[in-house]
């Protein structure tokens, strides 16, 4: 998820763990650790020349199952040395900081697998991208109720039973909420295949995914033989079926020149995609599992990659969300999401 909550959860996981014994320290070390797997957007730009090959490298070893064990024990290893010194000597062990630095790193990426961008859990022995849908990126419902009880906990004492109460009803929250997106995933499956089936739509897979920042607008796309087949459905509309169907080309790029760029590429959106050749030579790659978003001159795909030939490679410029008029595309998203 976001780079906000992942804070959270993981100040979450140090006050858990080491809240006690050193307060509020123990929240920046648990937040450090939740920021250090998205460090790899960083360290993919110094690697890699290529902006394809960099981006393809988010959410990849680091944020693996074998990366969060072996960084919380060199982590671990390294920052009890440099604390438990002075005055601080024998107040934390090295299996405290190992612990800490666990379960931040490691609650990161299972967070980021019940989004749809996919993530990595498995690398580097599978490159599967674990996304289970049912949350967005960003969801002001999972984050805000969390920070402000991670905040509140930090104006009482490492002793005081009451800041373990505001620790528990932070995670307790944000989970219950985990658990209705789940839920509410499933439901909203079996309506975007009943609506699939009133719409007379023969379809080789489906997925279902809700809009930015909530949990009640979402947006299904079904692939056929020949085209995508997307929808919207609010959880506030008055029929019980998605609605706003729209046909998108399976258009792909014919090149076999680029064909090892685009497939990698191709794996990266779960094989939901176009793409568009520009008259300038360069390409538009629209990743269509991500919800169309409405703009002055119509729906448009939030997540496509501008690219262009480069060493006889395709190459990728910047990524600039697809929002022209911001005001316009989230006020069109509220009175979607208010339901009709």
């Amino acid at each position: 998820m976001d780079s906000l909550t992942q804070i959270v959860l993981g100040a979450a996981c140090g006050e858990a763990v080491l809240g006690k014994k050193i307060g509020n320290k123990a929240l920046l070390f648990g937040a450090i650790g939740g920021t250090i797997p998205d460090l790899d957007v960083f360290i993919g730009s110094l690697l890699h020349k290529n902006e394809i090959d960099a981006m393809l490298f988010h959410r990849g070893f680091m944020h693996s199952i074998l990366f969060s064990v072996l960084a919380a024990f060199l982590l671990g290893w390294l920052v009890h040395k440099l604390y438990d010194r002075g005055k601080r000597l024998d107040t934390t062990t090295q299996k405290d900081w190992i612990s800490l630095f666990f379960w931040s790193l490691f609650t990161h990426p299972i967070l980021d697998c019940f989004t749809p961008y996919g993530t990595q859990l498995f690398a580097p022995f599978s490159n599967y991208r674990v996304a289970f849908n049912n949350i967005a990126v960003a969801d002001l419902l999972y984050t805000t109720p969390f920070l402000l009880c991670m905040i509140i906990l930090m104006f009482f004492n490492r002793q005081n039973n009451t800041r373990r109460l505001w620790l528990k009803l932070g995670i307790g929250i944000s989970s219950a909420y985990m658990i209705f997106t789940i839920f509410n995933k499933l439901h909203i499956d079996n309506v975007f295949e009943t609506s699939l089936a009133e719409q007379n739509i023969t379809y080789q897979r489906f997925s279902a995914q809700p809009s930015i920042l909530n949990n009640i607008l979402w947006y299904g796309i079904a692939e056929t033989e020949t085209n995508y087949q997307v929808a919207f459905y609010s959880l506030l509309d008055k029929s019980n079926q998605f609605s706003e169907w729209r046909t998108i080309s399976k258009k792909r790029l014919l090149n076999t020149h680029y064909d090892s760029d685009i497939e990698c590429l191709s794996w990266f959106s779960n094989h939901y995609y176009n793409v568009q050749e520009l008259d300038n030579g360069e390409f538009i790659y629209n990743d269509l599992r991500y919800p169309l978003v409405k703009t002055r001159e119509g729906y448009k795909s939030v997540f496509n990659l501008k690219l262009y030939e480069s060493e006889g490679r395709l190459d990728m410029k910047p990524f600039e969300p697809e929002m022209e008029d911001f005001s316009f595309t989230m006020s069109a998203l509220w009175e979607r999401l208010k339901g009709k």
